[in-house]
């Protein structure tokens, strides 16, 4: 089954992240990479990408298309990227999240045809 890890934070954990030292950014990237290498020779992550920026969501709004940022109202999330898993249930996919070596991560299973 395949599950996708959104890896996510508040707008003050990007502002953190992108005023880090230069050695921090360099080994968190390393690390991150590691992570995604691992599980790709390991043939359980299949896809997936670093985002840039925050996001902006197009909603139908009183019969017409709005802009708004972020992807609630409510909040302000960041999505710094994500990542394409393949496990065999939903424990191994959590497993698998607990092992990224950045922040906070989402597990979404995807629907199978």
């Amino acid at each position: 089954m395949k599950y996708v890890l959104l890896f996510v934070g508040t707008q003050e954990d990007q502002d953190r992240w992108d005023s880090q030292p230069q050695e921090q950014y360099q080994a968190a990237m390393a690390a991150a990479g590691k992570w995604f290498g691992d599980y790709t020779k390991a043939g359980k992550v299949v896809g997936g990408e670093q985002l840039k920026g925050t996001v902006t969501t197009v909603r139908a709004e009183n019969g017409e298309r709005v802009v708004t940022d972020g992807p609630f109202i409510e909040t302000k999330e960041v999505i710094g990227g994500f990542a394409i898993v393949e496990a065999r249930d939903l424990d191994e996919a959590h497993e698998i999240a607990k092992t990224w070596p950045g922040g906070p991560v989402e597990v979404w299973p995807t629907v199978e045809n």
